[in-house]
């Protein structure tokens, strides 16, 4: 690891000023990805501006039945609070699968939405990685694909986003909170993760300034009767080859609303609108699901090894939504 500097931030407008002003500089909280990163030589930042002193790290119901979550909320604290695990259970779910406890008793929900790809070939120095080197190459394609991505892929890059928080929270439709020198904003969940395209080394649409403060959801009814499921190599401490979080609404057997993301198919958090336009409004039947399913999987792109993604995609979205209306979702 390459020396660097370090800076203690004692409050919110102290850490954008840092980060505005040293080149080269990152945000640490947890450091359970970046120092992984700086580590083996990918991420070298010249400065660290540690964020952990920052009051960000609370939970709190919010107007009109939201929940606003602080950025250095440790992801462990995250599942285990009620506001969460009551409203929101696929969100609480997913963090769960996520990592070891160990991890997301470190991990902090800032952190969670930016970490980055675990693509055996970015982590790899001598393999050609445009994430890790623009315009190297993608040494994945042509590669073992197995783990990497069916939807929204590109000539440039097919890796996969690996956060299970993140697909949770794309389902909810939730804001991220930012700030910088310039102020407050807030992005859209669904607008902060960037498709590969010709940049996959761009991978959101934050400033290299601004700093997550918060991650807000909206009320949501139907989020109450949700469910995250994750398909993976082994119980624990792997990542997804496919997950899904849905919620579902059924009234006298039609589907009156639906959520659904998918996670370990695409380079973000892929949000299922197919599925969900065919959904509502159609009858709360096996076919149903099953139509939804595919429709959205209609785009997919399979690589050598990966084509068994997309069939395993269709029945993980069915056997969810199939029992989330068995647990309830009919009104």
């Amino acid at each position: 690891m390459r020396s660097f500097s370090y800076v203690s931030a004692p409050d919110v407008a102290a850490a954008v000023r840092a980060i505005g002003s040293e080149p080269g500089a990152k945000f640490i909280g947890g450091g359970t990805n970046l120092v992984d990163l700086m580590r083996e030589g990918i991420e070298r930042p010249e400065t660290v501006v540690d964020i952990t002193a920052l009051p960000l790290a609370e939970i709190e119901e919010a107007a009109g039945g939201g929940v606003r979550i602080g950025a250095l909320v440790r992801n462990s604290g995250l599942a285990a609070h009620p506001l969460i695990r009551t409203r929101y259970p696929m969100l609480s779910q997913a963090v769960l699968t996520g990592a070891s406890a160990q991890l997301r008793n470190m991990a902090t929900v800032g952190g969670n939405l930016l970490q980055r790809t675990r693509c055996v070939y970015f982590y790899d120095g001598a393999a050609a990685c445009n994430k890790r080197e623009p315009g190297s190459g993608c040494d994945a394609i042509g590669g073992f694909t197995r783990n990497h991505g069916i939807l929204g892929v590109s000539d440039d890059c097919v890796a996969t986003h690996p956060s299970d928080m993140c697909v949770a929270l794309a389902a909810l439709d939730a804001t991220v909170e930012v700030q910088s020198v310039r102020g407050v904003r807030r992005v859209p969940l669904a607008d902060l993760h960037l498709l590969p395209g010709r940049t996959p080394h761009i991978e959101t649409t934050l400033a290299a300034d601004e700093l997550i403060t918060a991650v807000e959801l909206p009320a949501s009814a139907v989020a109450a009767t949700s469910r995250y499921r994750k398909v993976r190599d082994r119980a624990s401490y792997a990542f997804a080859l496919v997950s899904v979080a849905a919620a579902l609404n059924v009234r006298d057997g039609v589907v009156t609303e639906v959520r659904l993301a998918l996670g370990g198919v695409a380079a973000k958090p892929w949000r299922a609108h197919e599925a969900e336009r065919i959904l509502v409004g159609a009858p709360a039947t096996e076919d149903s699901f099953r139509r939804a399913a595919a429709a959205e999987l209609a785009a997919a792109t399979a690589l050598p090894h990966n084509a068994f993604k997309i069939e395993l995609a269709q029945r993980t979205i069915v056997s969810t939504l199939r029992q989330l209306l068995a647990e309830g979702g009919a009104a």
